[in-house]
């Protein structure tokens, strides 16, 4: 026997995907130009960076915690990695004489700074019992200063072959897109499909119980950590890549605020054990359309933020509504 449409629960579950469809339709009215395709290959292509953060401090909150290192540790890895792709004879080299180091190389050695910056923070969460917002604002801090003792200038020049994911396009389509929605899939994959993703959302739910049920909570959630700033060293050698240049002051500043912006109105909840992955997609488009939007609108990026900030608090408003509903 066929089941009955259920339209509420319908709409509960894609509210997030119609919020979008209307999003792009005022704008769409309100600026007739927004809807080309040039323009949205422009929106995905500037969210691509945060977009990917987001799937990782996804994981983040989904255990009951947070992530604010990620901006910093992207820009600390964007240095470092920009640092190595640079002609041993240039000028502003930082470190010359080192040549140029082949860019797969490069991202790997990237990838390992990256897994272990959140490995040094998740053991400190996991073990110490430090609250994750005060240990990754900590970790935040030594990042941002430690990229800033490394180069005191920004890392330009950097080889083609480093740049190629960031800055090349297949025809007019971006790479940087593709890898945005590689890393989405990834995360998808990660959540839904493996023994990982489900010890998290147990984590999430009662820590306590997952512990009980033997789930190894520390290793998970030192996981975890590792997952975001391995999302954040990608996110930083992209930057790099799209830029052409690395900043240890400007680059991935504040990206952490709108990587748990578009977690927390795609639905993820502070609260632990909830999250869709294809919520926080919805959420990291739904801000791009904003901020693409009112930019083309040439409205004062002063309004965007505070359009930005009414929707966060909004969407955690309602998730605690939810919350107390299912309490």
């Amino acid at each position: 026997m066929q089941k009955a449409f259920d339209k509420k629960k319908f709409l509960s579950q894609n509210s997030i995907w119609l919020v979008l469809i209307v999003l792009v339709i005022v704008m769409s009215i309100a600026q007739p130009s927004f809807f080309s395709v040039s323009n949205l290959l422009t929106l995905l292509s500037g969210e691509a960076v945060k977009g990917i953060m987001a799937f990782g401090v996804m994981f983040a909150i989904l255990s009951k915690g947070i992530d604010l290192t990620i901006g910093a540790s992207a820009a600390l890895v964007a240095c470092i990695t920009a640092s190595l792709v640079q002609p041993s004879d240039y000028a502003n080299a930082i470190l010359p004489g080192v040549g140029t180091l082949p860019a797969p190389l490069v991202i790997l050695i990237g990838l390992l700074l990256g897994a272990g910056i959140g490995a040094i923070y998740g053991a400190i969460i996991a073990y110490t019992k430090i609250p994750p917002f005060i240990a990754t604002l900590g970790a935040q801090l030594i990042c941002r200063a430690s990229a800033k003792m490394y180069t005191n200038r920004p890392v330009s020049n950097l080889s083609d072959d480093f740049r190629f994911l960031g800055s090349a396009k297949i025809g007019t389509f971006p790479i940087i897109i593709i890898v945005f929605f590689v890393m989405f899939a990834i995360s998808a994959f990660l959540l839904t499909q493996t023994r990982f993703g489900k010890n998290v959302y147990a984590i999430g739910g009662n820590d306590q119980a997952a512990r009980v049920a033997g789930i190894n909570v520390e290793k998970n959630l030192i996981l975890v950590y590792v997952w975001c700033s391995l999302c954040a060293a990608i996110a930083g050698m992209l930057l790099a890549g799209r830029a052409g240049s690395a900043d240890p002051a400007n680059s991935g500043l504040n990206y952490e605020l709108d990587a748990i912006a578009a977690a927390t109105v795609g639905g993820t909840s502070h609260t632990g054990g909830i999250c869709r992955v294809s919520g926080v997609l919805a959420g990291i488009l739904i801000l791009g359309v904003i901020n693409n939007g009112l930019v083309m609108l040439k409205v004062d990026d002063n309004m965007t933020n505070i359009v930005k900030g009414v929707i966060i608090v909004g969407s955690v408003v309602l998730d605690m509504r939810k919350n107390a509903k299912r309490a």
